[in-house]
């Protein structure tokens, strides 16, 4: 029988989170502080409005695009805190989670040999979805002096006759950086200079601790060159709702819709009537959120200066991203002896690229007593190091 795997999918590495949680499922007593999923239940007057619509019979595909009145409320948040408009019908749609937007937009603008920069670390999705377009990834390192942010001078460095797109992953999973309006318009400048698009995977972008997340299209002349992307999973603990969206050139738009429509018909319409609510009436629930998770990045930060661990202060998401090169020992070694001798889990800084080694991934997406206990059994394994 011949091989019937096609050797691209076999040459991509399986993500580096799931080996640890295969692991902590079988661990009794673990605890794991490796998931990026908000501890809060989806707030109520938003599951109200999802059971609303089941009951009201609303089982029906929406169109490709997903439900007119969505995609205006999308509209009018992205107007509201960014001040850009998008026409709802022509430069808006709704996707399976921000995840499916990444992949769509790639594929849709990509051919065979484009150069698409990614800066690292970063989320796992990137590189492979880049591959599977047939496009060749080209890592940019960040840089823990510069606080994780990317800089011009790094894409310029990169950028060759072949680079189409540039990705910028900010708020960043899995540092905690942001960007700051002045670096994103010394980007823009290059990215305008040597005719690049820009893919801005904003997740978190409502998760900032120190002012508000500005993105890249509100930029002058951005608008036009970038796909921009969000979703509900992490604002609004909306993970199992599986819903995002992409934003971009009506051009663009029409391809990837185009895939879409092939691939997957519709997102989820029960999410899609939660989504409206969740835009209208979500903004208090989103505050006290980003409240708690504050309380706890201060928290963790307070802890790893008491026992000795060195970490930059994140200003976004919900994770940190502390240091560990002083022990001697790789990112997989430290954080497999960390779950097999103190029963913690969390993820080495090379599950986002290579150049996350040395480090390790902390969520404080979990409760203070959560995060509590698991500093105790941290800092009990590194005063045997």
């Amino acid at each position: 029988m011949r091989n019937p795997i096609g050797k691209k999918v076999v040459d991509i590495k399986p993500s580096g989170i799931r080996k640890f949680f295969d692991i902590v499922q079988e661990t009794e007593g673990a605890i794991s502080l490796g998931v990026g999923e908000p501890d809060f239940d989806t707030p109520w007057h938003i599951r109200d409005e999802g059971i609303y619509s089941l009951e009201k019979g609303r089982t029906f595909y929406t169109s490709n695009s997903g439900l007119k009145e969505l995609r205006q409320e999308i509209s009018n948040y992205i107007k509201r805190t960014q001040n850009v408009e998008y026409d709802p019908l022509k430069e808006i749609f709704v996707t399976v989670g921000g995840s499916e937007a990444i992949d769509l937009a790639l594929r849709a603008m990509v051919d065979a040999g484009d150069e698409v920069l990614i800066p690292q670390p970063s989320y796992v999705s990137y590189e492979p979805c880049a591959i599977l377009a047939d496009a060749v990834p080209v890592t940019i390192e960040l840089k823990e002096e510069n606080q994780f942010r990317l800089t011009a001078e790094e894409v310029l460095e990169k950028v060759t006759d072949k680079t189409k797109i540039l990705v910028l992953p900010f708020p960043n999973n899995p540092t905690g950086a942001v960007m700051t309006k002045e670096d994103l318009e010394a980007i823009a400048k290059v990215v305008i200079e040597k005719d690049l698009f820009v893919i801005s995977d904003e997740i978190y972008g409502e998760l900032t601790y120190s002012g508000e997340h500005v993105s890249i299209v509100s930029i002058p002349g951005m608008k036009e060159r970038t796909i921009l992307i969000n979703g509900f999973s992490k604002a609004y603990a909306m993970t199992g709702w599986r819903l995002g969206y992409a934003c971009g050139p009506e051009i663009i738009m029409k391809q990837m819709i185009k895939i879409h429509q092939f691939a997957i018909m519709c997102a989820p319409t029960t999410s899609q009537y939660a989504a409206v609510e969740a835009l209208r009436n979500g903004d208090d629930d989103v505050k006290m959120m980003r409240e708690q998770y504050n309380q706890r990045r201060r928290y963790l930060l307070n802890e790893f200066e008491r026992i000795g661990l060195t970490c930059f202060e994140p200003f976004g998401a919900f994770y940190v991203f502390p240091s560990i090169k002083k022990f001697g020992m790789s990112s997989d070694e430290f954080c497999t002896r960390l779950l097999k001798e103190e029963k913690l889990a969390v993820v080495p800084g090379t599950a986002f690229g290579d150049c996350g080694e040395g480090y390790i991934r902390i969520s404080y997406a979990y409760s203070l007593d959560n995060l509590k206990a698991a500093m105790e059994r941290l800092e009990r394994f590194i005063s045997k190091l």
